[in-house]
């Protein structure tokens, strides 16, 4: 590990399926293989709709419809997580999680001769599922956390080295990673230690890497976006980034002023990740960015959202230039363009992106 990275004390005891896919993009189009589908649709669904699970690219999947989007990484080494979604959801989103591991871990073998059924007869059989290893949350919001206590207790820890099958010690409870101000703000919200994340990474723009299921992954911390505890997860060899609520189909960026938010840390976190995205030649892919909520983006739409926030910043900040009142600013209407695709939110309307956009100018963060 990093020497940024710091023990933070072991436990002691939406997506919709029609939107899942960005058009026009053949990769996203892979879901899980068919039996696989049908057994997640047939043990999931609920009155609230069905948990969905696509392929993304390699090893990564999406799990949608558990409240904030799921990115997982299922192979050999077993699953890690990004971010575990609402409380009243963890069963199904446990059911689809080993659904899928068992999916990967079937294993067939053609048999021919008379004695097993005639030619072209087919032999199933499957390998345990793989166990969660690893929670990486990208925020402390309920969406995002509140499914941790019962994710991680059907989860296991590897403590003798990044090793799989039974070497090395085992613990009970998989472990949940964060940065440090995540960890703050769900031990003031009184979390039960069974859900606080067991380690930390810390710093200003600062990462936690790991190499699990044959690629880097890297947790990146970006200040004063959201909140001052957000991460982003690059998964290097698929090249997809699991944005958290930075980046949001659902509506405009959630700034929570009184948590360190700022639409200047927003529109860092939304640059920083546009450095990092590499586009497809004259075609919708490259680098995939899995938002909060909402579907699959790609570069495009990632500059479109960045863009978007700079132009209401700009309209804000030319009100308070003219000496306008915050009521002044929302009656001008500064967010109109868009509010039709990102303004149906009740619980994130277009006046509070406003006002957090107004506050964040008129009294900027202080830098660290």
């Amino acid at each position: 590990m990093q020497k940024n990275f710091k023990r933070a004390g072991r436990r002691s005891a939406m997506l919709a399926a029609a939107g899942l896919a960005v058009a026009g993009c053949a990769a996203l189009a892979v879901v899980v293989p068919a039996v696989a589908q049908q057994s997640l649709n047939a043990t999931v669904d609920s009155a609230d709709g069905n948990i969905e699970v696509l392929q993304i690219r390699g090893n990564v999947y999406l799990i949608g419809g558990a409240g904030a989007n799921i990115v997982v990484s299922a192979g050999d080494e077993g699953v890690l997580m990004v971010d575990s979604g609402r409380a009243e959801n963890t069963d199904k989103v446990l059911e689809a999680v080993k659904n899928l591991t068992m999916e990967m871990n079937k294993f067939r073998q053609p048999v021919t001769g008379f004695s097993h059924g005639g030619s072209g007869t087919v032999l199933t059989s499957y390998r345990p599922p793989k166990p969660i290893r690893f929670i990486l949350n990208t925020s402390a919001l309920p969406e995002h956390t509140a499914g941790n206590i019962k994710i991680a207790d059907a989860g296991k820890t590897f403590t003798g080295g990044n090793v799989t099958g039974d070497l090395g010690d085992v613990t009970e409870g998989a472990a949940i990673l964060a940065h440090e101000n995540v960890l703050q703000r769900l031990t003031d919200e009184k979390m039960p230690t069974r859900g606080l994340p067991t380690e930390s990474y810390y710093g200003g723009v600062m990462k936690l890497s790991h190499y699990f299921n044959g690629e880097g992954v890297v947790m990146y911390h970006i200040p004063n976006a959201i909140t001052d505890g957000d991460s982003i997860v690059h998964f290097r060899t698929s090249d997809v980034i699991a944005a958290g609520d930075i980046f949001s189909f659902a509506g405009y960026p959630p700034i929570d002023i009184a948590k360190g938010g700022s639409v200047q840390g927003e529109l860092a976190a939304l640059n920083r990740m546009l450095e990092m995205v590499a586009p497809e030649f004259r075609s919708e892919g490259g680098t995939f960015v899995v938002p909060g909520h909402g579907r699959v983006g790609d570069t495009a739409d990632l500059a479109y959202y960045r863009d978007m926030v700079t132009m209401i910043r700009d309209r804000v900040q030319e009100g308070i230039k003219k000496d306008k009142t915050l009521a002044q600013i929302k009656a001008s209407k500064p967010t109109e363009d868009w509010d039709p695709r990102f303004g149906r939110n009740p619980k994130w309307t277009p006046d509070q992106f406003v006002e957090a956009v107004y506050k964040s100018l008129v009294n900027p963060p202080a830098k660290k």
